[in-house]
């Protein structure tokens, strides 16, 4: 990983938040703040920040308030409270910025394949060079295709959807599609279905449907129309590298459900089909769309060596290629470089099932899978709210608690959530019973993305089982009850609980799911306030004296607008009391005259009962387990709209949004609200 020093943030002076990098006048000693930059492709530049006037903050509720210091016209400081030091002493060590490069610079370069001894390694270097098992072999008899093991299958399907199967139908995120109906060659499908075909993600669900016996026939019948419609490969979405290494590892572990019929013709086809598709992603691995799809391909030849005869020249071949596909897609915090969630559950999923296949054959799996499997756990927990659900981020839903628990069973990983991802770039902050998470990075480059989301520097906030601000999500479930027209919007910066202006995306939203220009940078600092104006280094003072900050800033709105978007949130220890500032900061020489619109939206988790205040600036919350809370906006009035929210199993449900809205020159504002516990 490289790493660049950053030149000193700008000075800072009077301030109406906790500081946050900008000038004005009556400032005395200016002091740096400490804090580190992520970058998409360059190191960052300094930049100057200036506001002329700020709006007063919220008061966060203890008992000395740290957060202000007010300046008369003539100069004079008439100290209300004083402002903390915000560097070290003279004699201890500076904190200094920081500048992460992502892309390639993030990724594991110390993965090297597992050593082998001499043999093996000449075997594996042969095999690479594209000869035969038989050549390797010479002398011995070439067998027919059969597998040599059977895996016991270590994530359980969904009951429900394989009893739709049983009744003739697919069924995907809520969506029925008749099996005698369905394409399975050709033209393009929905992305969801086209896993559930392609990649065979049926079968775990048909084999906890029932007895075996009772689903053999129908596993047969949809893998024979299958094959009747791909008889050879080709270039249709079915032979996608992804897909073909998602169907050909599922071939293998639920082999019992597809061979267990009295027809040996066409047990003889099955077998032949996986040894004809193992040879196809020996030679096109690579040609993956994205590196998830590649580390698919991969494991699947390695499953293929472990389980089928003579597979040990493929499995050497095998295991060398999927490590070093790990590496180049898992950050060093172990984030997943597209930045989404369900990619980081589809990478461990993958190694789950992969693990099973070796304990199948009672061969332990390279310490490298290990190690990386040990490395994925930890930021997948970070996204999770207290309900033990996901968070919608980069076109996730919330994915269920049981399910993720599954999941985390089966990898064996006992750990805590990554508090800290700064390279995969989440912030996660738990006090009491709320939790707050914040995309604090820029989005994923375009050679990662699936369904990437313009959503940097949203935030979405939890208190118990109850969620109260959210992201709509769901752009990955499209195609099934969200309908596909609409994924483009739930991917933009709107559908996600920040700030836009003028409804332009901080970062161009394309087609495909990938991204455009727009955020190649972000600021952050986190930082433990205490009750007596001072920043902790460790641990929080007594519970409700002390709070966490974090202040974050990006540049996806400097080139259109010439403005940089600042966003600091403070939530006390106890986590009864959430509170934030948004600023549009000045930049550059970009035109400062005219007028521009600013929408600041809060999207709101589902059956919540909202009561607008009198005085148009605050909204209460009544949420379904009693609580309640209270939102207040700093100056402008809220106002609340319609909204939707995509849940776990990919349904859309109606809900609502705050919003504010405003008219402001392009010199800059600021935004303060507040959101606090009453009951």
């Amino acid at each position: 990983m490289r790493w660049w020093p950053a030149p000193p943030r700008s000075r800072v002076g009077r301030i109406a938040m906790p500081p946050i990098s900008r000038r004005s006048k009556g400032s005395a000693d200016p002091v740096d703040e400490p804090g580190f930059s992520i970058a998409r492709g360059q190191p960052a530049k300094g930049k100057a920040r200036a506001v002329d006037e700020a709006s007063p903050a919220l008061p966060l509720g203890l008992d000395r308030e740290p957060l202000r210091q007010d300046v008369r016209e003539d100069g004079a400081t008439r100290a209300i409270r004083p402002l903390p030091p915000l560097m070290p002493a003279e004699d201890e060590a500076p904190l200094r910025p920081e500048v992460v490069e992502p892309g390639r610079a993030l990724a594991l370069a110390d993965f090297s394949p597992p050593a082998v001894s001499a043999g093996e390694r000449l075997l594996r270097f042969a095999y690479r060079l594209g000869l035969p098992a038989g050549a390797l072999h010479p002398f011995r008899k070439r067998a027919r295709p059969r597998l040599t093991a059977t895996v016991s299958n270590p994530l359980p399907g969904d009951a429900a959807a394989g009893k739709a199967l049983r009744a003739g139908h697919f069924l995907v995120h809520g969506m029925k599609a008749a099996i005698a109906d369905t394409e399975f060659t050709g033209p393009r499908l929905p992305p969801p279905f086209e896993r559930m075909v392609h990649g065979f993600a049926w079968l775990p669900d048909l084999e906890a449907s029932g007895p075996r016996a009772q689903c053999t026939g129908i596993a047969e019948r949809v893998l024979g129309m299958w094959l009747n419609a791909n008889p050879q490969p080709n270039a249709s979405p079915a032979w996608d590298v992804g897909h073909t290494g998602h169907r050909q590892l599922t071939w293998l572990i639920h082999a019992p459900l597809l061979l267990s019929g009295s027809d040996k013709k066409f047990r003889s086809r099955v077998l032949h089909a996986m040894a004809e598709t193992a040879r196809w992603l020996d030679r096109n691995v690579t040609r993956a769309d994205d590196k998830l799809g590649e580390v698919a391909g991969w494991a699947a030849i390695t499953a293929t060596g472990l389980l089928m005869a003579d597979g040990g020249p493929r499995r050497l071949f095998g295991e060398a290629g999927l490590i070093r596909a790990l590496g180049d897609m898992v950050g060093d915090d172990g984030g997943v470089l597209s930045r989404s969630p369900l990619g980081q559950i589809e990478a461990i999923t993958i190694l789950v099932r992969l693990k099973a296949c070796y304990a199948a054959v009672r061969r332990d799996p390279p310490q490298q899978i290990e190690t990386i499997l040990s490395l994925l756990v930890p930021p997948l927990l970070a996204l999770l709210h207290g309900d033990g659900a996901l968070g919608s981020w980069q076109g996730a839903g919330a994915v269920p608690a049981d399910q993720i628990a599954t999941l985390i069973k089966a990898s064996g990983v006992r750990t805590r959530p990554l508090r800290d991802a700064r390279q995969w770039g989440y912030q996660r902050i738990t006090a009491g019973k709320s939790v707050l998470l914040l995309d604090a990075a820029p989005p994923p480059i375009a050679r990662h993305a699936r369904d990437g989301c313009a959503s940097t520097l949203a935030f979405e906030f939890s208190h118990g089982a109850e969620r109260l601000i959210v992201n709509c999500g769901g752009a990955a479930f499209a195609g099934g009850l969200i309908p596909l027209r609409l994924a483009q919007g739930l991917r933009a910066t709107a559908a996600h609980s920040t700030l836009t202006i003028d409804d332009f995306n901080s970062t161009a939203v394309l087609i495909n799911g990938k991204l455009g220009s727009g955020v190649s940078e972000v600021e952050v600092d986190r930082r433990t306030l205490q009750a007596d104006g001072s920043y902790a280094a460790a641990a929080p003072g007594p519970q409700g004296q002390s709070a966490t900050r974090i202040e974050a800033s990006h540049n996806g709105y400097v080139s259109r607008y010439g403005l940089l978007h600042q966003r600091i949130l403070i939530l006390r220890d106890d986590g009864t009391e959430l509170r934030g500032e948004d600023l549009l900061v000045p930049q550059g020489k970009k035109g400062k005259r005219g007028m521009i619109g600013v929408a600041l939206r809060f999207h709101l988790g589902p059956h919540i009962e909202l009561a607008q205040g009198q005085d148009g600036l605050g909204v209460t919350l009544a949420l379904p387990d009693g609580g309640l809370w209270q939102f207040r906006s700093g100056r402008e009035p809220v106002t609340i709209e319609e909204s939707l929210w995509a849940d776990g199993l990919g349904r859309p449900l109606g809900t609502r949004q705050l919003v504010i809205t405003a008219k402001i020159p392009r010199s800059g504002e600021s935004f303060s609200w507040l959101l606090k516990k009453m009951r």
